[in-house]
Order: C-alpha cells, then structure tokens, then sequence
C-alpha cells in the first residue's frame, strides 16, 4: 500500500480526512491520549468487532500545516502526518515517542547470496518476512524498547526480539517459546522505553502479523492479510494509564459474581453420576474447599450440543445437580459450536430452517467433523444467531447449570481448518472465514454472555478457549491445552501476566496441566501458584493421570489443602482487584513492571508476579528446587509465612520446600480475609478479618451481594481502612447502599494471631 504526497485535509470534530495524491486516509482524535489512524479501502468502514458504542469525545485540538507535514495537538500528544501517509507521534514537551520507520524492510537472510539466486530459479524463496499482507505498518526502534501484551502467547514476559501471528489455533503439542500463535488473538501492545510509554491497538480480525525487531534493531513492524489499516495509538504516563485508555475503548470485565472465584476441579473423563459424585465426596471428605465442578463432552447426548445424556445421571439430570447446589456445588458445563448433522435433532434442524450456519461459497450449509461427528457451524457474525444461541442457553440453566464453557471455538475441526472462503456474516453484510476466524470465538461467548443475561438475571459466567480484543467484556479464559510439564508452569506467569496486559484479567491455566501425567511435585508446585490465578481451576485430559488432589499422597494433599483454603481467605481480596479492574482496567495478576517501571529487573522478570500492588509471590518453578533467587523493589516487605522484614530492592535467596511458595506483602497493607469455609456461600459474609502490615497506607474494601448488577445501582458498601507505620488501623464507610453490610471487622497482626474488633470512625 503506497501514498503519495500529502495534499490537502479536512477537519470536522476531531476526525481528520487526509488527502494523498488519489487515496484518502484519516485521523481521528477519540480522546486527548488516544488518536486513530485508519485507511479504508474503497471507502468501506468495517465495524469494530472489539470496541461497541461511540468512544470519541468532544476533545480540544489544534492543527498546524508545516513544512514537514500537518500537525496535530492535544493537551496530552501531538501527531504528525507527512508525505507517504507517515504518522509519527510526540509528547506534550515536543520529544518524539512513537516515529514511523522511513527507510525499507531487511527481512532476515538465512542463506547466501548465492544460494538464495539457485532456490529463486527453481521458483523457491527462503527471503523470511514477506508475508502476505494488505498493509504493513513499520515504527522505528528508539532502542530501549520492552514490548509487553499481544495476548495469549508462549515464551517470556518481554516480547522484544520476537515475532508472532494472529490467528486462532488448536495446537495440542506441548506448547513452546516458538510457537506463533495460540488460541486467542489481541493485536495489543506496549511499549515501555526508558523515557515513555505508549500502546498500539491494531483493530483488525484478518490473520495479522507483529514482528517486535525480530526481523532488524532498527524497527518493528505489524500488518494483517486483509482488511483495512485500522490502529489506534494510545498515550499516557504508565503502563497503567495505558492499558486504562486501552480498556476505555475495548471494555473491562465485569464484576463476578463471588463464587465463581473459588476453587474449580474439571476433568475430561468425569462420564457419569457416579464420576463426578466420588469427586464431590472426595472434596468435602478430605476437606478441599470448592464450588465449582466442570462437565466435560461426556455429559451430553451424543455430543450434541443443548442435550444431556439422561442415562448416565439416572434419567435425572435436574434433581442431580439440585442436590450437588445444596452441598454448595455449582456445575459449569462445556459447551462446543459444532451442531451435529442430524436430521430430527432440534437444533440442527432449526439452524437450516433459519440459515444460522456458515455456508460454502456455493450456497450450502459448511459441514466439518467436530466431537459429534459431521456438524454445522453457527453464523455467529448473525445478530439473529446471536440471539438464537443465547436463548438456547434456556436449556442448560433449567437442568441447573451456573455457568458456562465454550471450547473448539477458534473455531476448530477436524476434517481440515475451515476454508477461509467459508460465508459468514458481519452483522448485516456477507464475509468470509478468513476475516471472522479471530473473532468466532469472541461472538459466541458473547451471544452467550448476552443470553445468560436475558434468561438469568445474575453476572454470568462464561469461560472461552478462543477470544478477540474486547472479549473480556463477556467471558473469562483458560490458556487452552496446556501439559503436565515443568515449561508449562514457568510460562503461566509470564503468559497470564501478559494476558492481563492486553486487557484480559480473569484468566487461568489448567493447574497440573491439561494433557500429559502430572508428578506429585509439579502438582503441589503448581497449586502454589495457581491459587494466585484469579480462576483457579485443575482440569486433566481423558487418559492422563486423574489429578484430583487426593491422588498423590498425604504430603501432596496437605499442600494442596494449605494453597486452597490460603486462596478461600483472600476472596475478599480478590473481589476488591476486581472491583479496581472494572473502573480502571487494572489486572489482578500483574508484572512486577506494571508498578515498578524503572526497575530494569522488574522489566524483564519472568517467575515473579504481583497480585494487586501489595501482595507479591514468587513460586518455585523449577522441578527438584527447594530454595530459589527472589527479587523484592524498592520499599518494605513482609515475608507472608514468617513476618520478616526486607528493604527493597534486594535479591536474596529464599528458603522453598515442597510445601512453601514464597509470597511478601508490601508494608503499609491492610489485605481483607474471610473466615474458613468448604464453600463462598457456605456461611454468611458477615465478619471482615484485616491482616495488617505496619507501615503507611490505606485500603478500599467494597462489599455487595456478589451475586447480580445491583452494585450498578448503588447497592454496594465501600469501606476504606488506613494503617499507620505502627500498625494501628482506622476504618470508615465511604458510601453505604447494601443491606447486609458486616455485622464485625477484626483486625488481626499475624496469620495465627489474635484478633481484635475494629470500631469504624462516624
């Protein structure tokens, strides 16, 4: 894609039409830290599928015609566009951010001059990097670039010096740091540099491409295969800010409801009744606190989606499930897009009866093979399928299903990948696969999220395998099917660390890995982490070794109950991160960057992780370690176990045996706990327990049903509590509007000390 000069433009509200010798491009100012720069090919805008309702706001700005091109000011940024449609960025003091790269791309040679003339005449070429793009945008690299986001991708925190693809992909090999691409794409990044910080959103569904100077130290480049250039540059003064202005466009995840960040146990393989009942007994007979069993493919009819295989659950499903909620279960079931080809099965039959599945290029509904065998695809691109899907949720709910969990949604099959000329819809307009493959997976839970809405009142909870930009506004995520292997718990945090940054807060892996045989150490180690993961979930494949915590000895099992009931204790905690996330687009799980951008460790570690601001853990990762390298900024820490104090920043080795996971607690915190329980809702939410840290600080504690939207009326209590370097805590309300507020508050100085009650101020 070539511009010539640049030679006229027209302003009006903050959008810019730029004129280039033929071609007609823009700018548009949304806010004053975040500016679109868009080309429309033949003039057709193409819908965001990522950020919904109007997002510009009426925003001072200024323009100036120079001899180097027309610029653009905000309070915030200024933007300059020359000839070639170039499109640099600045700061408010003039100093460049964010510059177009001028010159062509190198890619990378793998051979000689010579050899690479042979392979060309034979009709070869081994030049890497040319892919097939409609358009590639090309920055410049100031040199001190760490790139963080882009998703659900392997490998480390850091993506500098690695390229990767958007593309949503089924790959059950054991996932590596070369791997291009997973199963969720989000074109979104950051660029942290020693003297700024900025974000691009490159809001494109095509199968797209980021090289972060792989390919050359003297730029980055990214593109898609089709579809418009489309990007938005994103400004502000932290990583924080950034992702807050990512968020404001995209969206956040809504508060969940209270339960569902509580422990998970699933497991391909659970088949009938009687399965998932040994492992309910199991969790309350060996005292694992959990309120969530999953219901893998094996609880349907046939794999037919909106069924239930009444003979294996004694032809009462319902009553089944009734019973498993009065003992504070609640059941989440899979459910798949493929729709089996079966003439007389409602569902198939009603799809080509309304023309709700893709079609080929020739008219016919698109068949491939997923679980059920032969199935059709629902058109998701449709509002009316949409809608159609979510009524269908009507089923699941009335057999008493809390939750829902889409998979095979990239979409996957198994008779080939869907052609790319497979038909879809765009809302109202015909499409095909290759422009709606990375965002199949984002409607569907979003019919599905919608739904749950309409027919249930309550938050819904949704957890998808596939997802776009934006999808966290519907769903929850897993990381796909990982393995029961040492690499795959060194990635969880680096890869939820970096989903969080691409606005994707609630997230998890399968804690001891999906498939593979997990070892009782890297199980045990795998649950100290991941009950830092806000969803928590263990979840193994048919064939492997069961993995429920009692599988492994009295040792693993004590260890899994000790990280279980330390994740119940601090729900209250993890429900105030969401509450944060929902206004700002802060994640729960975050980098130590995130808060400590100046720190040159902080930027590039890998096997430590913050939970909020104040609590910082750092598991063991590595099989056979029993003490490891911790890291600690700047600032007091407390040592979690023991109360030992430590000035930042400072690496020391800490002391890690099978059944500690090292975790510190920033001076001047006041975390808020709940008292034991087998389950979130198995006694009332009444007293508050404040572990408190000497030092300065303050805390907001919000409480509300946790259960539907009332929060969005009012009908929630915040509560803010302040600590003083000696360690003497004052609490008050801030706004009181929920009707149960807490009958006690204590505050309590160690993990088994004494407590004592705390008196709010009036």
């Amino acid at each position: 894609m070539r511009f010539g000069k640049l030679t006229g433009y027209e302003a009006e509200k903050g959008k810019i039409t730029l004129d280039f010798e033929g071609k007609r491009a823009g700018l548009q100012v949304i806010t004053a830290q975040i500016v679109r720069v868009f080309y429309e090919e033949d003039g057709v805008k193409i819908p965001s599928k990522a950020i919904e309702g109007e997002k510009a706001v009426e925003t001072p700005t200024r323009l100036e015609r120079k001899e180097d091109g027309l610029w653009v000011f905000t309070d915030t940024l200024s933007a300059r566009v020359s000839d070639g449609f170039h499109v640099d960025f600045f700061d408010p003091e003039g100093a460049a951010v964010c510059l177009d790269y001028r010159g062509e791309r190198k890619p990378v040679k793998r051979l000689s001059d010579e050899y690479l003339k042979l392979l060309e005449g034979e009709g070869h070429s081994l030049l890497e990097g040319r892919r097939e793009c409609a358009f590639e945008v090309v920055k410049k690299l100031e040199g001190s670039e760490h790139f963080y986001g882009l998703g659900d991708k392997t490998g480390f925190l850091d993506k500098r010096q690695y390229d990767y693809e958007m593309w949503n992909t089924d790959n059950p090999d054991p996932q590596v740091d070369n791997f291009k691409a997973l199963y969720k794409s989000i074109p979104f990044f950051m660029a942290l540099t020693d003297s700024h910080v900025y974000g691009i959103f490159m809001d494109n569904t095509w199968k797209s491409y980021f090289d972060m100077g792989r390919e050359s130290e003297e730029y980055y480049w990214f593109g898609a295969k089709g579809g418009n250039l489309d990007y938005y540059y994103i400004a502000g003064d932290s990583l924080a800010r950034v992702l807050q202005n990512y968020t404001y466009l995209t969206g956040t995840c809504p508060l969940p409801q209270r339960w569902t960040l509580g422990y998970h146990q699933s497991r391909w393989g659970y088949m009938t009744r009687e399965d998932v009942e040994e492992v309910a007994r199991g969790m309350r007979q060996n005292d694992i606190p959990c309120d969530v069993l999953h219901f893998d493919i094996d609880y349907m009819q046939d794999y037919k989606v909106f069924t239930w295989n009444r003979g294996r659950y004694d032809g009462d499903p319902e009553g089944y499930l009734k019973s498993l909620a009065e003992r504070g279960f609640k059941a989440v079931t899979i459910n798949d897009p493929g729709v089996k080809k079966q003439e007389g099965y409602e569902v198939y039959d009603e799809g080509v009866e309304k023309g709700y599945f893709a079609k080929t290029p020739e008219g016919e509904v698109y068949i491939n093979a997923v679980w059920p065998g032969d199935a059709a695809f629902p058109d998701f691109g449709s509002p009316a399928v949409r809608k159609w899907w979510g009524e269908k949720q009507k089923f699941l709910l009335d057999t008493g299903v809390r939750g829902i969990w889409n998979d095979m949604n990239e979409p996957a099959s198994f008779h080939g990948p869907l052609p790319e000329t497979v038909v879809f819809s765009d809302e109202d307009r015909k499409t095909i696969h290759g422009e709606m493959h990375n965002v199949y997976g984002h409607l569907m839970a979003k019919a599905t999220y919608e739904g749950l809405k309409a027919l249930d009142g309550r938050r819904p909870f949704v957890i998808t395998r596939a997802c776009y930009a934006g999808s966290q506004k519907y769903t929850t995520a897993w990381t796909g099917d990982n393995h029961s292997i040492w690499s795959h718990i060194q990635m969880l945090i680096p890869q939820l660390c970096n989903l969080g940054l691409s606005g994707m807060p609630f997230v998890g892996t399968d804690v001891g890995g999906f498939g593979s045989d997990t070892t009782p150490e890297l199980l045990a180690r795998w649950v100290e982490a991941g009950c830092f993961s806000p969803l928590f979930r263990n979840h193994s494949a048919l064939g492997t070794r069961p993995q429920e915590p009692w599988q492994f000895g009295e040792e693993v099992l004590d260890i899994y109950r000790k990280y279980v009931k330390l994740r119940y204790s601090w729900i209250p905690y993890f429900y105030d991160l969401f509450y944060e996330e929902e206004r700002t687009g802060a994640p729960l799980m975050r980098p130590l960057v995130f808060h400590y951008e100046k720190d040159e460790n902080a930027r590039v570690c890998n096997d430590e992780f913050l939970l909020g601001d104040r609590i910082l853990a750092a598991p063991v990762v590595n099989q056979g370690a029993v003490r490891r390298m911790v890291y600690l900024p700047e600032g007091k820490w407390y040592d979690y176990w023991t109360r030992e104090e430590y000035t930042g920043p400072v690496s020391f080795v800490a002391e890690a045996p099978l059944d500690t996971c090292p975790v510190y607690v920033k001076a001047g915190s006041v975390i808020p706990t709940m008292e034991p329980r087998s389950y979130v809702e198995e006694k009332p939410l009444d007293t508050l327990i404040l572990d408190v840290y000497p030092g300065k600080g303050s805390w907001d504690h919000y409480l509300d049903n946790g259960e539907d939207f009332a929060y969005r009326e009012g009908k929630y209590h915040h509560y803010r509590f302040t600590v003083e370097e000696d360690g003497s805590v004052s609490g008050k309300i801030l706004h009181a509007g929920y009707e149960k507020p807490y009958e006690r508050i204590l505050v309590r100085r160690s993990p088994e000390g004494a407590t004592e009650e705390l008196c709010l101020d009036a």
